[in-house]
């Protein structure tokens, strides 16, 4: 166990805070980048690209999301720009973060999955050196679970203030149990 000697320990409540409102930013950046960016007219290629890259196996996979990015560019593309926007604000607030987290893992691994192409190794040159950013974003939100479930609720969160009011709201917001909303002067590091 760390000692309360290191540095990182001692600053782990405003760091982990921190960590989570920045993380929140890019994703708020990235989801306005899709509103206002020409990506709905690039989307197809994205994907024709990917799958002109993928194994064989994976056909079915790029066939049906060419199909739907063929026929729905725009739908597609502000849907995911509208959850990157919705998933950006829950992280800057800090509200409804297991909600949030979980759903972050999935929409990460669905961007890396289809127009990152599973990251491109399947692909010739630099591109098949690339695992893409949906996959370590989705470790990135593994990550805010696990330090969510090891230090507890964030009292620099709307889910803190909010639980205080509403016990239940805990399941929607925290990975450790909820009886830890009111921290005993025990505890090591309280959040």
């Amino acid at each position: 166990m760390p000692t309360r000697s290191n540095w990182w320990v001692r600053n782990v409540v405003p760091l982990k805070t921190l960590f989570r409102i920045l993380f929140g930013v890019v994703w708020i950046v990235a989801g306005a980048l899709k509103f206002s960016s020409g990506f709905v007219s690039n989307f197809p290629a994205a994907v024709q690209t990917a799958s002109g890259n993928a194994p064989g196996w994976l056909s079915g996979w790029y066939s049906f999301w060419l199909t739907q990015a063929n026929a729905n560019a725009q739908l597609i593309v502000y849907s995911v720009g509208g959850l990157e926007l919705v998933l950006g604000i829950a992280l800057v607030l800090g509200l409804l973060r297991k909600v949030a987290y979980l759903g972050g893992v999935l929409l990460s691994l669905l961007i890396w999955a289809v127009p990152e192409g599973f990251g491109g190794p399947y692909g010739s040159g630099a591109g098949g050196t690339d695992v893409g950013a949906g996959v370590v974003y989705a470790l990135l939100f593994l990550g805010l679970i696990v330090i969510n479930s090891t230090f507890g609720p964030s009292r620099f969160s709307l889910d803190y203030l909010i639980e205080r009011r509403v016990r239940a709201w805990s399941r929607l917001a925290e990975f450790a149990a909820s009886d830890t909303m009111a921290p005993s002067k025990s505890s090591a590091i309280s959040n």
